[in-house]
């Protein structure tokens, strides 16, 4: 059974009854562009066929019962007596938070949820599940739905709610992902742009079986770096500045800040290139550049482990791969590798046979199809 028979089949076992809606919205990986979302960078994500699930029906009162099938845990909270804690309920809790601050009037729903996207691997499951969340509310609440507008309130929910720092585009990408192509996203204007993934290619999702948790991690530390380099600099953010300008103001920056904004700075770059080089459909350009990206990651960022890096040299030095580097976060989680289709099965045998025999980890490997954003269907009885 798929995972959309399962979460249909346990609504029905727990509810008594069918559901009336279905949502979902995709997890993401980034192509390129990380760590520039929150300073108002660019980023090249797609949404990846891997969802969060939720099957549902309205309910008459304004409280929320949600059963979850990857936690083997029901979270019941009031839409009117919302309190703050810890745990998977914290992200529709979250939602309807930011969804009511925002002056949405909501309405109570139950059902049941599941997610196919690995949790903690960097493919941004928290967006999906909330994204998800906001479709399920969209629906029973009767208001219209506004992707950039509803990427934005999940976004608050997980910086103000949740506590992480994250910048917009897991949940830009959740809510706007289109088939069979990346999204440049200008995370200033929010303006979105989709770009071909170049013909003959497939984007593999390399998982290293490590893992961090965001909250705890240096993530918010890595961002108050990038606003203080920012800040000596002169300008309102990252996005603004550019290698001469910080050549220039070079010694009045700490090393640590330098680098981090030299990253930031060349990641920009290299994701408008890559954009580039995806419409002239030139993949070697492409993996150049995702190369490029790793190895800033790796030493000006410092957000990469050892289980990455060598996920990574193993990849690049794999026959049919164009170019590989993390993606996500850091501290743990997946790589990305761009390859030729036709070699997608040699390709993920010899890495994960490669990988398991350096670090006795046992990696998971996913070709990726880029999928739609966030929506929902009526479920026939």
């Amino acid at each position: 059974m798929d995972i959309r028979g399962k979460v249909i089949a346990e609504f029905q076992h727990r509810f008594d009854d069918s559901p009336l809606l279905l949502v979902q919205a995709p997890g993401r990986v980034n192509v390129i562009g990380e760590h520039t979302d929150y300073s108002d960078g660019f980023v090249l994500p797609m949404a990846i066929n891997r969802h969060t699930l939720i099957a549902l029906r309205p309910r008459e009162d304004r409280r929320v019962v949600l059963h979850s099938i990857d936690h083997q845990a029901t979270a019941t909270f009031d839409l009117d007596g919302l309190d703050q804690d810890k745990g998977w309920e914290e992200y529709p809790k979250g939602v309807a938070w930011a969804l009511q601050e925002a002056g949405y009037k909501l309405r109570g729903w139950e059902g049941t949820t599941i997610c196919d996207v690995p949790l903690g691997a960097g493919l941004s499951s928290s967006a999906s599940y909330e994204l998800a969340v906001a479709a399920a509310f969209a629906d029973v609440s009767g208001f219209p739905w506004d992707a950039a507008k509803m990427a934005l309130i999940c976004q608050k929910a997980e910086n103000q709610w949740v506590g992480v720092n994250c910048g917009i585009m897991d949940q830009m990408i959740a809510a706007v992902g289109e088939e069979d192509k990346a999204v440049l996203i200008d995370c200033r204007s929010l303006e979105t742009t989709a770009q071909p993934i170049p013909p003959g290619t497939s984007i593999v999702i390399l998982d290293t079986s490590t893992r961090r948790g965001l909250v705890d991690s240096a993530y918010n530390e890595r961002r108050q770096q990038c606003e203080e380099a920012a800040a000596l600099l002169g300008v309102s953010a990252l996005r603004d500045a550019d290698l001469a300008m910080l050549t220039e103001k070079a010694s009045t920056i700490p090393e640590t800040t330098l680098r981090r904004a030299r990253h930031v700075i060349t990641e920009n770059e290299r994701t408008l290139r890559a954009a580039e080089a995806m419409q002239h459909k030139d993949a070697a350009a492409l993996g150049r550049l995702m190369n490029q990206s790793h190895d800033s990651l790796r030493d000006d960022f410092e957000v990469t482990n050892h289980e990455l890096d060598i996920m990574a040299d193993i990849s690049r030095n794999t026959h049919g791969c164009y170019g590989a580097r993390m993606t996500g976060a850091g501290f743990g989680g997946c790589a990305v590798a761009l390859i030729e289709s036709e070699r997608s099965r040699e390709f993920v045998a010899a890495v994960q046979y490669a990988y398991q025999s350096i670090t006795n980890l046992e990696p998971a490997a996913y070709v990726c199809r880029a999928s739609t954003g966030a929506r929902s269907e009526p479920v026939t009885r």
